[in-house]
């Protein structure tokens, strides 16, 4: 049986630091409530003009294409995860496939938010596993200071820029993604979306002025059902395959909220040693948490190590991956 194994990855975020002190002079806040609700000290913000999300993740693909040893010319899909493109068309997927040199791929992106990469890691599996295609770049990434407004303490606090891309390559070993399980609540939009840019309400003066290009978010409604659905679907597919809590490896869960990480381990059983966190460094980059962690923890993962990875986002999306890690982290050069 064919799976799709990560055999590189790649991550990027910018050099400019926003600590939760940058953020006391713009709105009423300070680093103790931020840090104590949240578990973020600081996220990175792209500042740089006419760079955009493509960009970030141009840097994170060089990377891994350099630590597989491969060419851009041997990719033969882009799936990218993303709900801040560079434009409304063409894709970033696109985009980027001309960025790098993929002259053979073809791309697209997909929108799920803070789930974005799960849903865009469970799609270029399939495209692997079908035996269609060797090389997959599934990407996650967002650059969430182009749509945060910076008086609105309620987002402001929560968001970064940044992302990441791994390498999907078939495999018959007893390594790669095993299962997944994905779900969606589309009544979840009225609590968190962008109210204006699509065809409900197109630009115009009068969504510029209302401010209705930004994140909106009912904080507290999002946050009771981002604890219940990510840590019943993380319980869900460990019980699925047979897995106990003394089986899983590393928890990968979506960097939003400290304590919605640490109410998904509870319920799995999982010890804190055992779950990957990065929030207090990077805060909420939208589809781009988990290939960043990914990134962070590369040297520590070891071939045949179990993680759960598990993600929740607006619309309402959310899931869990179970995959089987496919190569010796500490082994890889930079």
């Amino acid at each position: 049986m064919i799976r799709a194994a990560i055999t590189a990855l790649g991550g990027y975020v910018p050099d400019f630091v926003m600590t939760n002190q940058e953020l006391e002079k713009l709105v009423d806040t300070n680093d103790e409530w931020i840090t104590s609700r949240t578990g973020i000290k600081e996220r990175r913000i792209l500042k740089e003009p006419g760079k955009a999300t493509s960009d970030m993740v141009v840097i994170a693909i060089n990377q891994l294409l350099k630590k597989r040893g491969i060419g851009a010319d041997e990719i033969d899909l882009i799936v990218c995860g993303t709900i801040t493109g560079d434009l409304i068309f063409p894709s970033t997927a696109n985009i980027i496939c001309d960025k790098i040199g993929a002259k053979n791929a073809w791309g697209f992106d997909l929108s799920a938010a803070c789930s974005g990469f799960i849903y865009s890691l469970a799609t270029g599996t399939q495209f692997i596993e079908t035996g269609r295609y060797k090389k997959v770049i599934v990407v996650g990434v967002d650059k969430m200071s182009a749509i945060i407004d910076y008086q609105d303490r309620a987002t402001c606090i929560i968001f970064g820029d940044g992302g990441g891309a791994v390498l999907l390559e078939p495999t018959t070993e007893d390594v790669g993604i095993v299962d997944f399980i994905l779900k969606s609540d589309g009544s979840g939009r009225n609590y968190l979306h962008q109210k204006a840019g699509g065809s409900l309400n197109p630009p115009s003066h009068e969504t510029v002025n209302q401010k209705m290009h930004y994140v909106y978010q009912e904080g507290q409604t999002v946050f009771k059902h981002a604890v219940v659905n990510m840590a019943e679907v993380s319980a869900q597919i460990m019980e699925k395959n047979n897995l106990k809590s003394e089986d899983i490896t590393w928890l990968v869960s979506h960097q939003a909220n400290k304590r919605i990480c640490d109410a998904t381990a509870k319920r799995m059983g999982v010890s804190d040693d055992k779950v990957m966190m990065n929030i207090e460094r990077y805060g909420n980059t939208t589809a781009g948490t988990i290939p960043l962690l990914l990134w962070d923890y590369e040297k520590k993962l070891k071939k045949g190590d179990n993680l759960i990875i598990s993600a929740f986002g607006g619309g309402f999306t959310w899931g869990s991956i179970y995959l089987k890690w496919a190569y010796d982290g500490d082994k890889v050069k930079a």
